[in-house]
């Protein structure tokens, strides 16, 4: 243990060989900012700064009688009416907060005012408004060394399926673990620290998320924090583990570091539900109560509520939508316009294969379905983490309600942007179908916003909603009716590019799996049913995509056996457990890569979608133009072998729910259908002569 860190860490006396020596820092504050100096009203207590948004005072006395007396903060060279108010207690919201009272060896939290950090500020001070009268100050030094969170690496992978995200120390006893997947099979498992080089029977149990010591449970990718139970903090343990105890099995683990400068757990972690990480450690009111700020979207089919707390915003979103679609609400690509591309959103809905709602942080780097790289994805999927935390949600007479809080700050300037404070910022909504991931897909057609819509998340009493979400009625287009599936049967060479999908009466009603808004049309018709012949081969032009930096417009061409697609996101375990039979090849060193990725070709519209108006596939075809880029087409060889199954699929590599089906049948499989063909040709022509006779018979009787 550094020297630094006993000096700002232990308070020392007698116990300190005891106390400190092993490191357990029973008495860490955080790092010293040093004594209030006492001028009047017999203020006194030591300072210490928890982390860059949050002040300790242990032992803090007053006599209460002040006039007008507030924790004050600023940036002059010395207390002054130019400073702000810390409100106390801690957990007051409100618009004025209350004058200090008495307080007689109390240990208080202070959160600087929203937006302020420790270096911001010069002195903290016990101030008297009224008289303009400092009762009590200490100066704050220059380039403190200010405690911070530590993000350590992911769970090593031994067992049971268990794996996770970048684990992070909140504080000395509050560990987070994101995106945790454990199969919940260990016969006696539980989270497990302790000393030594590795996890070893000589560690502890530690309570789970919901402060229980019962055998763990499967976790399919919940954030969750945990705490060290008893007198322990980060600085006792060297590792943690999920451990049998029975088995004396380690399943995976992650090492704790010596030189952690981690903040104190000093009740400034709230813990929360296994949703997400804290923010600003407030625990949100119920959302039940109206938020004091309200605002229509989307022609009135979505409401957007909200209420500045502290450093974080509190946002209802109430949409009408079904059980497979989600809102999207954030703040836009680009300011002063509606753009989705690079947009900062949080995605809500109800997720009806758990029976969960959700509130998931997205980043949206390209209009693309995410492919675990690029595109409409959760920030925890391409390396971030999920900032907005559920509240609640409640689905009611069609109406899908989420609430969750999110910070005005993180510390992901990539993935996320800053709300401003005190001003309006551009606001993007849209409304979309989850995919089987159950993840928002991209390409909303009409479904979003299209003007620039501004919103001051800082404001008070906007009142800008009315009761048009409560009054839509159904959607007309729910009634549509879907265009007949198409069919390819008796050819060898097809074209293979991009276009959309058809709206309410293409894709998701041919498949019914959810679109998100493009699919493949085989010689230029929209996800025909192909029919091939084994030992037949077979040649597909494909104009899908070739640059990967594009990922809106990269979708290499590929048979599997998969019905959803997707090969190129999967993870190794996934593309074992699928068959690939062409579109797919293996480099030297092992990985996959895709072999039929040709210029980008894309039939787009002429004007709007027009989809809903035609009635017929070939007439909705007509309101379509080809759109290609410049360079070669790919050229894909398949020949179709005795084993391939009767029933395969053509899809995208980069993306889910592109393609359709494949029929595999037995050789001669065309001559049967000509002949079959020709029989009912001849059939239908003997009955036609039939019916002609018999109506001249009529005639001439």
């Amino acid at each position: 243990m550094s020297s630094r860190r006993l000096a700002m860490g232990c308070v020392f006396g007698e116990d300190m060989a005891s106390s400190c020596a092993r490191g357990k820092l029973s008495n860490y504050y955080g790092t010293l900012i040093g004594p209030l100096q006492y001028y009047a009203h017999g203020i006194r207590g030591t300072v210490y700064a928890i982390d860059e948004t949050t002040i300790f005072i242990k032992g803090f006395y007053y006599d209460g009688t002040g006039p007008d007396a507030y924790f004050w903060v600023g940036k002059t060279p010395r207390p002054s009416p130019e400073g702000d108010i810390i409100p106390y207690p801690e957990d007051y919201v409100g618009r004025d907060p209350p004058v200090l009272k008495a307080y007689n060896n109390t240990d208080v939290i202070l959160r600087l005012p929203q937006g302020k950090k420790i270096r911001d500020i010069k002195w903290l001070s016990v101030w008297c408004r009224r008289f303009t009268v400092d009762f009590g100050d200490v100066k704050i030094p220059e380039n403190l060394d200010i405690p911070k969170p530590r993000v350590l690496p992911e769970f090593f992978r031994f067992a049971h399926g268990l794996r996770s995200g970048n684990i992070s120390i909140l504080d000395s006893k509050t560990i987070y673990i994101p995106n945790l997947h454990y199969d919940g099979a260990g016969p006696d498992a539980y989270f497990w620290a302790g000393l030594g080089p590795e996890p070893n029977t000589m560690g502890f149990k530690v309570p789970n998320e919901a402060g229980s010591l019962t055998k763990l449970r499967g976790y399919q990718g919940e954030d969750i924090e945990i705490v060290l139970p008893g007198n322990y903090t980060v600085f006792d343990i060297d590792w943690l583990a999920v451990w049998c105890v029975q088995y004396k099995h380690n399943f995976g683990h992650v090492m704790i570091p010596k030189d952690l400068d981690v903040p104190p757990a000093l009740g400034q972690t709230k813990i929360t539900t296994s949703m997400s990480p804290p923010i600003s450690g407030i625990m949100p009111p119920s959302s039940t109560q109206e938020l004091s700020n309200c605002k229509d979207l989307l022609e009135g089919r979505v409401q957007v509520q909200w209420e500045l707390m502290d450093e974080d915003v509190q946002i209802r979103i109430s949409g009408r939508i079904n059980e497979d679609q989600y809102v999207a609400f954030g703040l836009s690509g680009q300011e002063g316009k509606a753009q989705m591309s690079g947009g900062d959103v949080v995605v809500v809905g109800y997720n009806k294969k758990n029976k969960k709602f959700f509130a998931v942080d997205y980043y949206m780097s390209d209009l693309a379905q995410c492919d675990g790289h690029k595109g409409v994805c959760p920030d925890e999927r391409v390396g971030g983490r999920n900032d907005a935390i559920l509240i609640d949600g409640e689905r009611k007479n069609g109406i899908t309600t989420v609430t969750y809080m999110r910070p005005m700050r993180t510390n992901e300037p990539v993935k996320d942007r800053m709300i401003p404070e005190g001003r309006e910022t551009s606001v993007i909504a849209a409304i979309g179908t989850l995919n089987d991931r159950g993840e928002a897909n991209a390409h909303w057609a009409g479904d979003k916003t299209e003007e620039d819509i501004k919103i001051d998340f800082t404001s008070k009493n906007i009142h800008e909603c009315t009761n048009s979400l409560y009054n839509i009625p159904n959607d007309p287009e729910d009634g549509l009716e879907a265009w007949p599936p198409a069919i390819i049967i008796d050819e060898s060479n097809f074209t293979a590019r991009i276009g959309p999908s058809g709206g309410k009466r293409g894709y998701p009603r041919i498949t019914g799996q959810p679109s998100w808004g493009i699919s493949w049309y085989i010689n230029d018709m929209l996800i025909p049913e192909i029919t091939v012949e084994r030992g037949q081969t077979y040649t597909f032009i494909v104009e899908g995509g070739n640059d990967p930096a594009n990922g809106a417009h990269y979708h290499p061409f590929y048979i599997t056996d998969s019905p959803e697609g997707g090969y190129g996101q999967k993870t190794e375990t996934q593309q074992n457990s699928e068959k690939v039979f062409a579109g797919v090849k293996w480099g030297s060193d092992g990985y996959p890569y895709p072999s039929a990725a040709g210029r980008y070709c894309e039939w787009v519209h002429q004007t709007v979608d027009m989809s809903a108006d035609s009635p017929t596939f070939a007439r909705f075809f007509e309101t379509l133009r080809l759109d290609c880029d410049q360079g070669e087409p790919a050229k894909l060889v398949w020949t179709v072998t005795q084993d391939t199954p009767d029933l395969v699929y053509y899809q995208c590599y980069t993306h889910r729910n592109l393609g359709w089906k494949i029929h595999v049948e037995a050789p001669g499989h065309k001559s049967r259908i000509y002949t079959s063909g020709a029989v009912q040709n001849l059939i239908s022509t003997i009955w036609t002569i039939i019916i002609v006779i018999n109506g001249l018979y009529a005639v001439f009787r």
